[in-house]
Formats: structure tokens, C-alpha cells, sequence
């Protein structure tokens, strides 16, 4: 069964710090890139950050030095920590393989993110 669940958004104020969790099964997770990916309202989705399965990271511009990617592969869990956020950052966050599984056809629900103060 294919599934990904995304958890630990909320409502922070800038400069303040989220942790995501992203729950998925073995078929998804297991030695494939994971990645995070952001959605702002208006925009279209970017991807954020990316793991491979031996935790070698990428990040976009945007979010270097501020976010960390990591997974736990005894889990089949990939985390994602927001540091120093900003207002620009809100947005919808979901997990997915990189590139997205099933020709992007599947997502999980996300977790919303909103920086305001």
C-alpha cells in the first residue's frame, strides 16, 4: 500500500523553528532520494530539500543553511527542520520520492506551515 503522511505543521512566528515528519510506506521510502516539497498559495510546488538513501542532502537557494533533511531508514521516516522562518515560507509542505512517485500522480495531504506574527 502506497501512503505518506505529513505531520508537525503549525503556526510560528517568524524567526521561530518547526520540525515535519513525513510517515512513508517501505515501497516509497525504502533506497529512494526523498524529498520535501512547498506549495504557497498562487504558487507552484518547489521542491525544497532532497535525501538520498545514504543521507547525502541537497537544498534550493531559498532554504540553504536554514532547513535540514534527514530520515531515519528503520522508520521509513524523513524529517525536515525550519529554522529561522519566514513569512515567505508559508506554505503547504508534502514529502514525495524525488522525483515524485507516480509520475506525481500521488501526494499525501501536506502540513500547512504559516510564519505570522
Amino acid at each position: 500500500q502506497v501512503h505518506l503522511v505529513e505531520a508537525g505543521g503549525g503556526l510560528v512566528q517568524p524567526g521561530g523553528s518547526l520540525t515535519l515528519s513525513c510517515a512513508a510506506s517501505a515501497i516509497i521510502f525504502s533506497n529512494n532520494v526523498m524529498g520535501w516539497y512547498r506549495q504557497a498559495p498562487g504558487k507552484q510546488r518547489e521542491l525544497v530539500a532532497r535525501i538520498t538513501s545514504g543521507s547525502s542532502t541537497n537544498y534550493a537557494n531559498s532554504v540553504k543553511g536554514l532547513f535540514t533533511i534527514s530520515r531515519d531508514n528503520t522508520k521509513n521516516t524523513v524529517y525536515l527542520q525550519l529554522n529561522s522562518l519566514k513569512p515567505e515560507d508559508t506554505a503547504v509542505y508534502y514529502c514525495n520520492t524525488d522525483p515524485p512517485c507516480l509520475g506525481g500522480h500521488y501526494w499525501g495531504q501536506g502540513t500547512q506551515v504559516t510564519v505570522s506574527s
